[in-house]
């Protein structure tokens, strides 16, 4: 069990422990204002485990390991070097917004980010439902601690209060769903599930029931309708810092364990999750989109954003299996996939130039706060535009590319029920632009408050980092090519091993 390829498996994950232990030491003797040794020794680290996982997927070897509990391979590795970018980037981003909130007068927003992005990684890479199970548990126990970080802020507590008890109900869902599967495969390896599922003779009543649980977690931790009740709360009420914690590299590791289990391990049951995640996705992109206009603050704008964004990720989730046979899977899972990595990434940029607006004694999280941006502050406005274009899905934009390769996804299947789904979906779509918009008619062309400007304050490379962050954005829809090969790519490998 303990040969040299589970190590292997396991390096970058070890890294990452070790280190989070180690700059937990290291910041008790810290004294800074702004911590800047356990700050840069963070950064580092995820840096580091960041190149070893892209080095791992770029190898395309897909490693067993620890009794075949964790696999690599090269889906899971690219998730995972993204998740420790995102993570590395959201620091940047909020340090300063942190400083100012009082919030770093420990190290903990450093440690448990990192405690956090290792659940991500854990989940990532489980191919044993327990390990699933541990990886979620870690995630979401250094999330509640992360929400309740502002310890005098009173919507912060309240925000932390409602994510536990949501959560816990959640992880408790999971946890039943995962224990049926187990009383009735025998087994909790995820390979082996799907091989007892294929050479069972019939579906017993309690499997279908257990899969009812799962997927209802799975929806909670993906945030769709109607799990999605924690997100605009949470989303409005933690730190802006925390709010993207939250809700950038987690959404990574919800679709990794949704590949692992509904994929690898239910694909015989393909027929009846397909049939869930159809009412899921509608419900969130109907929900989603009408709630999101109705909204004045950003954050929780953003938030009913983030449901609607997720039903999309669901479209391509659904449309993988056809009659039994994954001949779809590639491009289904594949562009699930880009739209994921895509909307992370947009996602840094539009909390980003909030974290940057904001200063101390004021929270850029009102629409009504950017009134007149573009007068005083240029870059910031043409940024924050282009990321709600890119998350309109207006072309030439890499939001546009995202939505476009989930609604090929469904259109060629072929089937009259999915080709109407993607005309729902690109309804939804338009009246989802009209919120994003509208936040662009605000900086743009409605005048500031008398005496009121957003005073600016924030180090250059955290301002450089937006601006390359805002640049991919445009770049990549230029040029999707690569990214969408990368993610086909690692579906076909994590299909057909």
């Amino acid at each position: 069990m303990l040969d040299q390829l589970s190590w292997i498996a396991i390096y970058p994950d070890l890294l990452l422990l070790v280190m989070a232990c180690v700059i937990l030491l290291v910041d008790l003797s810290v004294q800074g204002k702004y911590r800047t040794p356990t700050y840069t020794l963070t950064l580092v680290t995820l840096a580091v485990v960041a190149a070893m996982q892209g080095y791992y997927a770029v190898t395309g070897d897909v490693i067993y390991g620890w009794g075949n509990m964790v696999v690599s391979d090269a889906m899971g590795n690219w998730l995972k070097c993204f998740a420790a970018i995102a993570t590395g980037v959201t620091l940047v981003y909020g340090r300063n917004y942190a400083t100012d909130r009082g919030m770093l007068r420990g190290g903990e927003l450093f440690t448990l980010s990192l405690f956090a992005l290792l659940g991500i990684f854990i989940m990532i890479s489980a191919n044993n439902l327990l390990i699933v199970y541990l990886g979620l548990e870690l995630l979401t126990l250094s999330s509640y601690a992360l929400v309740a970080l502002r310890r005098d802020h009173a919507m912060a507590t309240e925000a932390a209060m409602k994510y536990f008890v949501l959560g816990a109900l959640a992880s408790g869902f999971l946890l039943y769903g995962l224990s049926m599967l187990y009383g009735s495969t025998g087994t909790l390896d995820i390979n082996e599930i799907s091989a007892a599922l294929n050479n069972a003779p019939g579906i017993p009543f309690v499997l279908i029931l257990a899969l009812v649980f799962v997927v209802a977690g799975l929806a909670f931790k993906l945030g769709v309708v109607p799990f999605h009740m924690w997100i605009p709360d949470v989303y409005h009420g933690a730190p802006t810092v925390v709010t993207l914690l939250v809700g950038g590299a987690p959404k990574l590791a919800a679709f990794a364990i949704s590949i692992r289990l509904l994929v690898e391990g239910l694909l015989p049951l393909a027929f009846d999750w397909q049939q869930m995640l159809v009412v899921l996705s509608v419900g969130s992109l109907l929900v989603g989109n009408l709630a999101a206009i109705a909204q004045t603050n950003l954050k929780r704008m953003l938030a009913f954003s983030t449901v609607a964004q997720m039903g999309f990720v669901l479209l391509g989730l659904l449309s993988g299996v056809i009659d039994s046979n994954t001949f779809n899977g590639e491009l289904a899972y594949g562009s699930a996939m880009f739209y994921v990595v895509t909307y992370v990434l947009t996602t840094l940029v539009a909390f980003g130039s909030i974290l940057l607006l904001s200063h101390e004694g004021f929270e850029c999280d009102n629409i009504s706060d950017l009134a007149g941006l573009n007068h005083s502050h240029p870059l910031y406005t043409g940024i924050l535009s282009v990321a709600m274009f890119s998350l309109a899905g207006l072309p030439p934009l890499v939001g546009f590319y995202a939505k476009l390769s989930v609604l090929q996804s469904l259109v060629s299947t072929g089937i009259t029920g999915y080709v109407a789904l993607a005309i729902f979906a690109v309804v939804m779509s338009l009246i989802g632009a009209f919120y994003y918009l509208r936040v662009v008619k605000v900086m743009y062309f409605d005048e500031p408050p008398a005496g009121r400007e957003i005073a600016v304050n924030v180090p250059l490379h955290a301002r450089g980092l937006l601006t390359v962050n805002g640049a991919l954005i445009l770049v990549l829809g230029l040029m999707p090519g690569g990214l969408m090969t990368l993610c086909g790519q690692a579906i076909a490998n994590l299909l057909n091993k």
